[in-house]
């Protein structure tokens, strides 16, 4: 049985280090199997570099056909789960072919790497980058191995930002005018703005704002689509009267939020929205939606 077992096992350990490992800021990652695990942060244009170590296991030789590694990014769709489509693809050959009896080191850099798209784990679909290094063997399987990171990019301050200002209505029984102090938020803004009552004529019960996140995935007739609540805010409680004003001031920094992401790579989109709700009496549900823009503003 042990025999069984040996025969299972990989030839050899295969080690991917990132040669600014322990300067380089780490963050949590989220593994396919709901494990956390602590990644580097990498941004678009930077190098990535650093050295591979293939040990072969004690008495044993390894006879390949070639080392490589590779940088990828890759699109995932979790109903197509298993099928990777790459966007970025770039390949650095390490070895000729031959034998590895002991330990040995390759360096290898990848200068100034587009990384166009962050990295993103969604309800349907995942955007990853990874460094897949590939021994290549006639029997006995190729030996892979996979080091995952993360692509953080980050934007400007937006030149122009207009305020948001709508006006909402039944007729003859309720007219709001509402205003967010801007359209496009960073992910630790604070979203400030005021809602005006100028005709009340049902009983309002409560109003709550809600952020929430649109993921759309696909295209044409398979477009599938998911909404997901991810803040639910009370702005009243109770009812309001003609002349009310109220204000809003909803921090951003606790929620997980992403940036907004469009149409990547004509596989998905991700958007946001401030939802208003408003509860009568009678439980009678009314909303207001406007999308919202958010983006990764840098770390001062």
């Amino acid at each position: 049985m042990n025999f069984l077992l040996g025969a299972f096992k990989p030839a050899c350990n295969i080690l991917i280090t990132f040669s600014d490992a322990k300067t380089r800021k780490q963050v949590p990652m989220k593994k396919e199997n709901g494990q956390m695990v602590m990644v580097p942060l990498f941004q678009s244009q930077e190098n990535i570099a650093g050295k591979i170590s293939i040990e072969p296991l004690q008495g044993k030789k390894i006879e390949h056909n070639g080392v490589k590694v590779e940088l990828l990014g890759q699109i995932e769709m979790y109903f197509d789960r298993g099928n990777f489509y790459d966007f970025t693809s770039l390949v650095r050959e390490l070895d000729v072919p031959g034998d590895i009896y002991e330990r040995k080191t390759y360096p290898f850099e990848f200068s100034t790497v587009e990384m166009p798209y962050e990295t993103y784990s969604g309800v349907n679909v995942r955007l990853r980058y990874v460094l897949k290094v590939t021994v290549s063997r006639n029997y006995g399987g190729s030996i892979v191995e996979y080091q995952d990171f993360t692509v953080r990019n980050y934007s400007p301050p937006p030149s122009i930002n207009n305020s948001i200002k709508m006006e909402v209505g039944i007729e003859d029984c309720l007219h709001i005018e509402f205003e967010y102090n801007k359209s496009k938020y960073h992910l630790k803004d604070v979203i400030i703005g005021k809602i005006y009552f100028l005709l009340v004529r049902i009983k309002i019960k409560n109003m709550d704002l809600e952020i929430r996140r649109r993921e759309s995935t696909g295209s044409g007739a398979n477009t599938h689509v998911e909404t997901e609540t991810l803040a639910k805010y009370e702005l009243m409680d109770g009812a309001p009267v003609r002349g009310e004003s109220i204000p809003i001031r909803l921090f951003l920094s606790p929620y997980e939020l992403t940036p907004t992401h469009r149409n990547i790579n004509n596989k998905f989109s991700v958007k946001y929205y401030l939802n208003l709700v408003l509860v009568d009496e009678e439980d009678r549900r009314y909303f207001k939606q406007q999308e919202i823009t958010i983006y990764r503003l840098q770390d001062s």
